[in-house]
């Protein structure tokens, strides 16, 4: 299978959205950006901000759209385009409620959970086979008090397990940038001793 190109973080744009348990997406790609000593730029033809990282002695372009996370597909599809990637060349980090706080899962292909991010972009391809990177945020319990959960901040200590999962998967993303995916699930998915 072919490597990683364009690793997506999704998320909200804007201060007031900073650090949400929503923008686990944009967590990733900024951990990723301030690893690598690089800044994001505004690409206004994108509808997002870039930044270029070498991973695994490969360019990845990461891409944080700025459309707001429901429509999330236009600057996803726009950077596809431009820089003529394949979906399946892509990763979609995003936040999700059907983990805990801690676990961090890889995956390619599939539903969108109720991910609108995941949805949007889903619609606009329309498929889903691309790969994803689901980050943990926990579940509120009921359904009617999911919008106030992901808009929300983390507590402290759920702070603390998703920057974790964050690490844990930036740890084995050499291995899905050069196409390793099965080593990479392997390891991120066994719990280390």
């Amino acid at each position: 299978m072919a490597g990683l190109r364009l690793l997506i973080g999704l998320g909200n744009p804007g201060p007031e959205h900073a650090r949400t348990r929503h923008n686990a997406g944009f967590r990733f790609v900024d951990e990723l950006a301030a690893q690598a000593g690089v800044r994001f730029g505004l690409e206004s033809k994108l509808f997002g901000e870039t930044a270029r990282v070498e991973i695994a002695g490969r360019t990845v372009w990461l891409l944080k759209p700025a459309t707001f996370m429901n429509l999330s597909g236009k600057s996803v599809v726009a950077a596809l385009r431009y820089w003529k990637i394949e979906p399946d060349e892509a990763l979609l980090a995003h936040d999700d409620l059907d983990l805990p706080p801690g676990t961090a899962r890889l995956k390619f292909d599939g539903g969108h959970g109720g991910q609108n991010g995941l949805r949007d972009t889903m619609r606009l391809l329309g498929h889903g086979q691309f790969h994803r990177l689901r980050i943990g945020i926990g579940h509120p319990g009921h359904k009617d008090k999911v919008t106030p959960w992901v808009l929300g901040r983390p507590s402290a200590a759920d702070d603390i397990l998703i920057g974790r999962a964050i690490d844990a998967a930036i740890d084995v993303l050499p291995l899905a940038v050069s196409g390793d995916f099965n080593e990479a699930m392997k390891r991120l998915h066994t719990p280390q001793p």
